[in-house]
């Protein structure tokens, strides 16, 4: 069901944000973004620069390619619109993902390694969500070497809560599941809810002088 409809307002701004991937001969995994910034209207931005209702203020693409881990083995980038001579300056940078992980740490690797200047604000947005993308085409990213352990999806959204109908439903040997302490040596327990009182523990205090 889309959004409902408003009357009376004029378009002014419109981004384009897509994302592909493709599986490669090679068993590796190609996952690109592609951004495109327009208006509605002719502008003129600062220096007297123009653009044109229509024409990109930024066009821009990143193809990684990922092992089934989602770790970047290579990263290419392309800007075929920019604001700024100096844009594409940034691109270089990009290289510094090659060996980042998606499954773990994305978003700090980017800020480490493109934040601020060292990188291009809208080079980053597509990077931070290319890891989604990339979770949602390589299906190996969610399984877990330990059969205890529940997939990386799990308790991540309102949709895979642990105590949700979800989890109960496709995962309910991982229904109320909670993640080890920090230095036990045993596995998770799975943690169960029960209406009964026969399950309930036993209150002694009858048993008390």
């Amino acid at each position: 069901m889309p959004l409902s409809p408003v009357p009376n307002r004029v378009p002014k701004h419109l981004r384009d944000v897509r994302y592909r991937s493709f599986e490669r001969a090679d068993g590796l995994w190609d996952v690109e973004g592609e951004l495109v910034d327009t208006k509605a209207y002719d502008l003129v931005l600062s220096g007297e620069r123009k653009r044109m209702a229509g024409e990109p203020i930024h066009h821009m693409w990143i193809r990684c390619t990922i092992d089934t881990t989602l770790t970047v083995v290579a990263i290419e980038v392309a800007m075929d619109a920019h604001p700024l001579g100096e844009c594409p300056l940034a691109l270089p940078a990009m290289q510094r993902m090659v060996g980042c992980c998606m499954a773990r740490g994305w978003r700090k690797a980017i800020e480490a390694n493109l934040g601020n200047i060292e990188g291009c604000t809208h080079m980053r947005e597509l990077l931070f969500n290319m890891a989604t993308a990339a979770f949602q085409s390589v299906n190996q990213a969610f399984a877990r070497p330990q059969s205890d352990q529940p997939p990386r999806h799990l308790g991540q959204c309102k949709g895979w809560d642990f105590n949700g109908k979800g989890v109960a439903t496709i995962y309910p040997q991982f229904i109320g599941w909670q993640a080890p302490k920090p230095g036990s040596t045993g596995t998770a327990a799975v943690a169960t809810t029960s209406a009964n009182p026969a399950d309930k523990p036993a209150d002694d205090s009858a048993n008390k002088g």
